[in-house]
């Protein structure tokens, strides 16, 4: 057992730069309802319908149908509601939400060409996670023995987690882990950080029939979390603090069509495709174990741990109707697809050194793709369907009154476990090491409502709109592992699970202008 101990605190210095874990990389991956108030009012169903500078990254032939140049910048509040009173963290935050133009300029045949450039949030990590429930005798340190005496620390890609090395060094491994049982657990995180867009856009139409559109997206990842997670063992509290930091960029390409098929219609439809978004990410976090007399930190050399690494989130393809009715209605619907499971990591292997032809030593960065985690990847995430409908009336000229609605189904299979395959094999991988949380929490489907209102003044357009968003959720601190599938054993380590809100309520406003 000895042995086994020191080779599981060497390995942890000896680890290169690696991927990361699943859940880890679906925060990132997801989108939310963000941009104009009059898209939002709408529920965003505008993909057809067009002439909004938010359309520029779901489909970018939507610029094409502005007749004329306009600027517009968006912001406001985010409140989460469902909030556990023990937790920590600020439960309202001011955002700014948007900001862009479009440039358009006439053609012959009444044709235009236009070039847009738009600032918009596509994800708010501002998120409050609380959880707390009885564990019964199972424990987070009962899980690394587990693992430890079943061979997974043996693996040179390793199976074992930065809570893992914690475990083991704090207690010791300790051959009889009933020694540590734990009656409860409660933990407190809170989640801050965005992902911007960055959005440049040409586009253009075809005698008022056809409109074309392309975007490249560049995002910009700001993630932290902050928390404490605490178990209850029979004689004393155990306590574990987690610091992470995510950041970097990503670049992907949109293009999209919008065609008015009958002359003397209004209706339309739009089809649009949505290439992955390759990212280049580093993570930094600091981890922690600890009773309130005595402290161990995941490396005492070196309190941050830090590497890069790189997602592949998938495809996305979307189809869209939208028609008007006079210049006082206007309805829209909006069917998007991508299949999480799809998603990819990759190992940064470091760079490779040469000489090139002009006599100078340059460097190449290689990568090869995580294959066990990908695997794991395709197994807890599945394809997510977004239905997305809108309405607006003007019961008056320059008055508009908005409704939307969106129905997003989970992104997470209701049998996802972190760190451990369908077929109960822990997952060998180096992202599985740098995971420096055990809990996990498989959401399901989110539902959108949103209201909105508008008042243009000339050239000015004033625009407000209220969302409320709902979304639950099963929290797990850490995974289940049965020692028999055919009967109950003593050595089981079964959590109880909870559920979990990520309620949210956001007020926004824009401001435009038409020259």
């Amino acid at each position: 057992m000895k042995a086994k101990y020191i080779m599981l605190a060497a390995a942890m210095v000896a680890l290169p730069a690696a991927a990361q874990e699943t859940y880890e990389n679906a925060k990132l991956a997801g989108t939310d309802l963000n941009g104009t108030a009059r898209y939002v009012g709408m529920g965003g169903a505008m993909e057809a319908l067009g002439a909004d500078l938010s359309t520029i990254s779901t489909n970018p032939a939507g610029i094409g149908l502005y007749r004329h140049s306009a600027a517009a910048v968006s912001g406001g509040l985010v409140t989460q509601g469902s909030v556990p009173g023990y937790t920590n963290g600020d439960k309202t935050h001011a955002s700014f939400d948007q900001g862009g133009f479009v440039y358009s300029m006439r053609g012959r045949n009444n044709s235009f060409l236009n070039l847009a450039f738009n600032y918009s949030k596509s994800r708010n990590f501002d998120f409050i996670l609380g959880s707390a429930g009885r564990l019964n005798n199972a424990s987070s340190n009962k899980l690394t023995y587990q693992k430890w005496r079943n061979g997974a620390f043996d693996n040179g890609d390793g199976a074992y987690s930065q809570v893992d090395h914690l475990n083991a060094n704090y207690f010791n491994m300790k051959k009889d882990s009933a020694n540590y049982p734990a009656t409860d657990y409660m933990l407190s995180r809170e989640h801050t950080g965005y992902i911007g867009n960055y959005d440049f856009n040409i586009s253009g139409n075809i005698q008022d029939r056809v409109y074309l559109g392309v975007t490249f997206g560049i995002k910009d990842v700001h993630y932290t979390h902050d928390g404490w997670y605490n178990e209850t063992l029979n004689t004393y509290p155990i306590y574990y603090t987690d610091h992470r930091h995510i950041y970097g960029t990503g670049f992907d390409v949109t293009a999209g069509v919008i065609v008015r098929p009958i002359e003397t219609s209004p209706f339309r439809f739009g089809i649009y495709v949505k290439t992955p978004t390759w990212y280049d990410l580093t993570t930094e976090n600091y981890s922690t174990i600890g009773d309130g007399k005595n402290q161990y930190a995941v490396n005492d050399n070196d309190p941050n741990e830090s590497y890069d690494y790189k997602i592949t989130t998938p495809w996305k393809f979307g189809f869209s109707l939208g028609h008007t009715v006079g210049n006082y209605l206007a309805l829209g619907a909006t069917y998007e697809y991508a299949d999480y499971s799809s998603m990819k990591t990759r190992i940064n292997d470091g760079v490779d050194y040469y000489w090139d032809e002009w006599g100078y030593y340059d460097g190449v960065e290689t990568s090869h793709k995580d294959a066990e985690m990908n695997r794991h990847t395709s197994q807890t995430l599945k394809g997510v369907s977004t239905l997305k409908l809108g309405a607006e009336v003007k019961p008056v000229k320059d008055f508009a009154i908005r409704f939307g609605y969106n129905y997003v189904s989970p992104m997470y299979e209701k049998s996802g476990v972190k760190g451990f395959l369908q077929n109960g094999n822990p997952v060998y991988s180096n992202g599985i090491y740098y995971s420096s949380t055990a809990d996990y929490t498989n959401w399901k489907a989110t539902n959108r409502f949103t209201f909105g209102l508008g008042y243009n003044v000339q050239k000015w357009n004033f625009d407000l709109a209220y969302q409320y968003s709902c979304q639950k959720g099963d929290f797990y601190p850490f995974a289940s592992y049965i020692e028999n599938t055919a009967t109950a054993s003593p050595e089981d380590n079964i959590p109880t699970s909870c559920e979990v809100k990520n309620n949210r309520s956001q007020l926004l406003l824009t401001i435009g202008y038409n020259f």
